[in-house]
């Protein structure tokens, strides 16, 4: 079977997780691949999330290097068999595959934290409120391009949406709430569409604001993924190339502990819709 031209960012994390698995086993992976009666080609190419791996070889390998963890085994296992073809693949040769990976990594955590400064969360925005983000860009993007673009972000809702919505909470700096990014009427539409996330509940959003004395993490921005286990978390977060997906347990480590400091700055739920309340009535 050929190499994949584009592995997912799921793709790449299970190979990224077999391969540390390796290294963590003291083993290389030609030794590991003439257990397998493979080649290290072949091997480079699992760990690469460029080739697929079964199940029953990913026992195989997690046995071959004595890893004591058993859930974390049977995560792997699951990651390896998932064969989800969630409705971003829509998207797959319309927008650039970073916008699937976001869609598809929402799709599978088990809870989403996020903290933002500058604009609204994405999976709180409102179609207009997207178009004006989106129509920023420069050289300015085509219909063509600008409306799957907006469309994928108001699809992305699903997962606070569905039968069974993965459980949200968003720390907002006031900054964000008060930039109007369009006009007037747009912010409005969008602090309303922000409290109508809080009453229909998986979604708990808490406002940072300006007379917040101590707070210094303008800069720190961040969604926080957390998968089936705390070591199958994932934190995504801009860059300059475009979305980065951050999984090495220490970099994880740093990330939750960034949450809970930035936290501590933050009003409580209800004091925070009162506040995003008393805010529309200012427009």
């Amino acid at each position: 079977m050929a190499p994949r031209s584009q592995p997912t960012a799921r793709q790449v994390r299970l190979g990224s997780e077999l391969r540390r698995l390796r290294e963590a086993a003291g083993l290389k992976a030609r030794e590991v691949a003439g257990l397998l009666s493979s080649t290290s080609a072949q091997m480079s190419q699992v760990e690469a999330g460029l080739a697929g791996v079964s199940e029953e070889r990913v026992r195989r390998l997690a046995a071959h290097y004595a890893c004591p963890d058993e859930a974390y085994v049977e995560s792997l296992a699951a990651m390896a068999t998932d064969r989800t073809q969630g409705w971003w693949e829509e998207y797959r040769g319309v927008l650039p595959p970073v916008f699937l990976d976001v869609a598809e990594t929402e799709h599978h955590g088990t809870f989403l934290r996020e903290v933002v400064t500058s604009h609204v969360p994405g999976l709180l925005q409102t179609p207009d409120y997207a178009r004006a983000v989106f129509g920023y860009m420069v050289p300015e993007l085509p219909e063509s391009e600008l409306l799957p673009r907006v469309e994928h972000r108001m699809r992305r809702r699903s997962v606070l949406e569905r039968d069974t919505p993965v459980p949200y909470e968003t720390i907002v700096h006031e900054a964000a709430l008060r930039i109007l990014v369009s006009d007037r009427r747009t912010a409005r539409v969008q602090l309303l569409e922000i409290l109508g996330a809080i009453e229909r509940g998986h979604t708990t959003v808490r406002v940072i604001p300006f007379a917040r004395e101590g707070f210094a993490g303008a800069g720190i921005e961040m969604m926080y993924v957390g998968g089936p286990l705390t070591r199958l978390d994932t934190v995504l977060r801009d860059a300059p190339h475009g979305t980065a997906f951050i999984d090495a347990e220490s970099q994880l480590a740093r990330f939750r502990a960034l949450l809970n400091k930035v936290g501590k700055a933050a009003l409580e739920p209800v004091t925070s819709r009162d506040f995003i309340h008393r805010m529309t009535k200012e427009l």
